[in-house]
């Protein structure tokens, strides 16, 4: 059992802490400031935080806005309690404070007595249990590269991403569309030795299949009908760096064939010549279709597919994702507010249970076309369900049909459950417990022991 409970203090001044070093036991308590919201998440990151006291003025200022990082913490750590400090000038933001985990907010200045009796009744609140989070630091991490995401699926990917990145082997991304299999890609460039050369993307499936061939090796002169001049290939502009090949699935015999011999050999022909070029580049491919099927019906070639495949990474659909479609959403909410100068400074509690309750077929690529699309039709300061597209509006009337393999265990069967049902309440805990037939202690150890 912990002998102390750690308070987290972000505000810009020290009268505060002052205030704490008064009224709290130095045997009972550990008091940290941060000035930054960014110093304090570091602070949250390292230290299992019991209570965190936030200010208003603090919450208006840096790369990580206060609703955010409330956000982040409710998530990532429903035993951490929060207490919302606010000016006159700051209570705007009280109301979406109280919305977004802070269990009671007060008017700064505050008087010591209040201040004390605010922290006990937040160890009240407290639950009688630490997150398994809690104790993996890693697993707090929200963001990776130009990936956002802190699900347990999300850090095994980081991690098999980071294993990659050590090896000069060729990757296969798989998984739906709109997955990021692109950032994934370029992650593991940024991640390895070759970070410094070229990373150069193409999409296969986009380009007319008698182009591939040349855009890929590059030709020569008078090859064929209109190559009026020498061409470079895409390999040969990476040399020393990465390659990504999206949509490998959609390329012909022929190249597969010449994919194939750049692979064991590690040169290159172009088409029309007869000088061998070495390419010493990372070859990284990806496709949303079952290669497997392809080389049993004979569209892909299984020598080349093997090569393809000694290092293959799948990345998770969002649904499977539990959690982070408020983070991603608060994502994407920024990145179009700063690019069209909209002064949106949250997301009304409906709005991100409407989120939470569709099941994003088109999984990342489609959750930032919606809230791109949202931003556009904001025309106040807080998102709402009014502006976000009918399809996700319907999804909340009726509840979702959850589909479960033949053979998978009772506890697969019961996590999935729970994290369908989740999202169906837009992650109301209470009320998920309710229609589990649960208690919401229960409720609590089944998502630490899941990591939901």
């Amino acid at each position: 059992m912990k002998k102390k409970v750690n308070i987290l203090v972000i505000e810009h001044g020290v009268e505060l802490i002052r205030q704490l070093n008064r009224i709290c036991s130095q045997k009972k308590f550990t008091i940290m400031a941060s000035r930054t919201i960014e110093a304090g998440f570091e602070r949250f990151e390292d230290h299992a935080i019991d209570i965190m006291i936030l200010t208003g003025s603090v919450a208006r200022l840096g790369r990580i806005r206060g609703m955010e990082f409330l956000d982040i913490i409710s998530e990532k750590s429903a035993a951490t309690q929060i207490l919302f400090l606010a000016s006159s000038k700051d209570m705007s933001l009280v109301f979406s404070a109280l919305k977004r985990g802070s269990y009671q907010y007060a008017k700064l200045p505050i008087a010591d007595g209040e201040l004390e009796m605010l922290i006990q009744a937040a160890l009240l609140h407290q639950p009688q249990y630490t997150p398994n989070l809690l104790l993996k630091s890693e697993a707090r991490k929200t963001t990776f590269e130009k990936m956002v995401g802190g699900s347990a699926k999300m850090i095994e990917l980081y991690r098999q991403i980071r294993q990659a990145a050590n090896t000069n082997m060729p990757v296969l991304l798989t998984g739906e569309t709109g997955t990021g299999k692109d950032l994934v890609a370029r992650a593991i460039h940024q991640q390895s030795k070759r970070s410094s050369k070229a990373f150069l993307p193409i999409h296969l499936g986009a380009l007319p299949p008698e182009l591939v061939a040349g855009e890929l090796f590059g030709y020569e002169k008078g090859a064929f009908t209109g190559a009026t001049q020498s061409h470079r290939g895409m390999f040969e502009k990476a040399e020393g760096g990465t390659i990504f090949l999206d949509e490998i699935g959609t390329i012909d015999e022929k190249v597969q064939i010449s994919l194939l011999r750049l692979l064991e050999t590690r040169k290159l022909e172009r088409i029309g010549g007869t000088r061998t070029i070495s390419a010493n580049v990372r070859i990284v491919t990806a496709t949303n279709e079952n290669l497997s099927e392809a080389v049993e019906q004979g569209r892909f070639r299984e020598d080349l597919f093997f090569r393809l495949d000694i290092f293959q990474i799948a990345l998770p659909p969002l649904r499977e994702r539990g959690g982070d479609i408020a983070l991603l959403v608060n994502s994407f909410l920024k990145q179009f507010s700063d690019d069209y100068q909209r002064d949106i400074v949250g997301i009304s509690p409906e709005c991100i249970s409407v989120f939470e309750a569709y099941d994003w077929p088109g999984n990342v690529r489609e959750i930032k076309n919606v809230v791109h699309r949202a931003v556009l039709n904001c025309t106040g300061g807080i998102l709402l369900p009014e502006h976000l597209p009918e399809r996700l509006q319907e999804s909340r009337k009726q509840p979702q049909k959850i589909s479960l393999p033949v053979g998978c265990t009772l506890k697969e069967a019961e996590r999935e459950i729970i994290l369908r049902t989740l999202n169906w309440t837009g992650n109301n805990r209470q009320r998920t417990a309710s229609i589990l037939g649960i208690s919401r202690r229960s409720l609590y150890n089944k998502l630490t022991r899941y990591e939901l």
